[in-house]
């Protein structure tokens, strides 16, 4: 029997992760389709300034599974680093250490948000409140109005641009790890010598930028005879046959140059919302007003490049504060421990935003003053002007869990279950948070899944309620 053939929608580690696994297990031919022109998503690299930049702050978090962790290191080997977690937190003007460590929050803590904290966890004791079906409710509920005042409710209204109460519950379980006093206590515990659990405290980084994960996946998937199609773009998607059990017809194009590959199976991680878009003929009209109402937030993210061998020690800074433009400032080189380029780094300042607000609508010169403008606010100014501003867009940054989403999503979610040979899966195909290696846990499952006699749905429905589990690593 011939391997079927499987065409892939995205080169980033969800794509990529499936690629790999397919080859490595000979049980499927594989074509990844990218419209980059390279590989990794808004989890590649990009060379700048002379070194390796991020689109943004990424770690590969020890909770990584124990396989794709060992799969890891192997492609890696000795680039893959273990580092130390070493951020800062700006918290009602002050900047406190992240992850949060015992000493500094006795010393540098604003005291009447420590005094508060204490109220709302002594008041939580007393009384149990019902946590309501929305980000604000479930947060109240569990960590006070302290908290969420200071930090999680202008931090959501920055990252998502909704406001905490129009935002689902379901976006507080799945984003905030820390979304109990019990948690956030244990969070604190375990920063003391002699309590740490493996693992607590620290990251693993590649030594050239975390695209280099996707890179290592990339170059290991051809080796075992995967084709990467980079800079094609997906035009359209077609059923090979009228009742819908056979293949697809993808149609791709790349600069005014059309093809088209025949598939067995296609499995997608770009938006879903894009997907039912692509179909011919097309979807649904209750699938499309679906579409419409899957949202994702986009992002700016603002390169600096600095004349001077660290800004500082740090390796990102966190400002909630709505006084703050930006959400999240890394500094890569210290990611890495690089000393490389001497007198040079370069910082990545990530602004949420919407496609054609005034923010998108900057200049780069503009975004990089409004930067500026942030970190001397913070307490933390540039000491001479930026040698260099470089900016990245992302349309499709972080889904947005809107209070009612889900019926959306399941419309959507029940029309692609409906389409035979048709996968969709990762954080943009199933409209997910997670971290990297959420992404790649789902890759390797779906491969798991394709067997002699066709695809294992009933086996993938189980390994969907897992990722239903999964909350983000901050």
């Amino acid at each position: 029997m011939s391997e079927p053939r499987v065409v892939i929608l995205g080169a980033g580690p969800a794509g990529l992760g499936a690629a790999y696994r397919l080859r490595l297990e000979g049980r499927a031919s594989v074509t990844v389709v990218e419209q980059s022109l390279a590989v990794g998503g808004n989890s590649g690299s990009f060379e700048a300034g002379g070194q390796y930049l991020d689109y943004g702050s990424h770690r590969l978090h020890p909770a990584c599974n124990a396989e794709i962790l060992a799969d890891i290191r192997r492609l890696l080997g000795g680039d893959l680093l273990d580092r130390p977690r070493h951020g800062r937190i700006h918290l009602r003007g002050k900047l406190i250490h992240f992850p949060l460590k015992p000493g500094d929050l006795l010393l540098r803590l604003d005291k009447g948000f420590a005094l508060g904290t204490l109220r709302d966890m002594t008041a939580k004791v007393l009384k149990k409140r019902e946590e309501g079906d929305s980000f604000a409710s479930v947060l109240m509920a569990n960590l006070g109005p302290t908290i969420c005042r200071d930090f999680y409710f202008p931090y959501a209204a920055k990252i998502w641009g909704r406001a905490a109460n129009e935002l689902s519950a379901i976006q507080a379980r799945r984003r905030v790890s820390a979304g109990s006093f019990s948690k956030l206590v244990k969070k604190v515990v375990t920063a003391l010598p002699g309590l740490k659990p493996p693992g607590s405290g620290r990251f693993f980084y590649p030594r050239k930028g975390f695209g280099q994960i996707s890179e290592a996946y990339a170059s290991a998937a051809r080796g075992s005879g995967a084709e990467l199609m980079l800079g094609w773009t997906v035009k359209s998607l077609t059923r090979a046959s009228a009742n819908g059990d056979g293949g697809w017809t993808v149609g791709i194009e790349k600069d005014g140059e059309r093809r088209t590959l025949d598939a067995d199976y296609v499995w997608s991680t770009v938006p879903i919302s894009l997907l039912a878009r692509m179909m011919v003929p097309a979807a649904p009209s209750p699938v499309l007003k679906a579409a419409s109402q899957i949202e994702y937030r986009a992002m700016l993210l603002i390169y600096l490049q600095l004349d001077v061998n660290q800004f500082t020690e740090y390796d990102a800074h966190y400002f909630p504060s709505s006084g703050i433009a930006i959400t999240r400032l890394s500094e890569p080189k210290n990611y890495s421990a690089s000393d490389e380029p001497a007198g040079s780094t370069t910082l990545c300042a990530e602004l949420p935003c919407e496609p054609e607000d005034r923010y998108w609508r900057m200049s780069d010169e503009e975004l990089g003053k409004q930067v500026e403008a942030d970190l001397s606010r913070a307490g933390i100014p540039l000491r001479r002007p930026p040698v260099a501003v470089r900016v990245r867009r992302l349309r499709h940054a972080y889904p947005i869990y809107k209070q009612g989403y889900e019926k959306h999503f399941q419309v959507l979610d029940q029309w692609t279950e409906g389409l035979q040979r048709l996968l969709t899966y990762g954080r943009q195909g199933l409209f997910a948070h997670d971290n990297t290696h959420h992404a790649l846990y789902m890759a390797y499952r779906a491969a798991d899944c394709l067997r002699p006699d066709g695809f294992d749905h009933a086996q993938w429905a189980e390994h969907r309620k897992v990722f239903e589990t999964h909350v983000v690593e901050d």
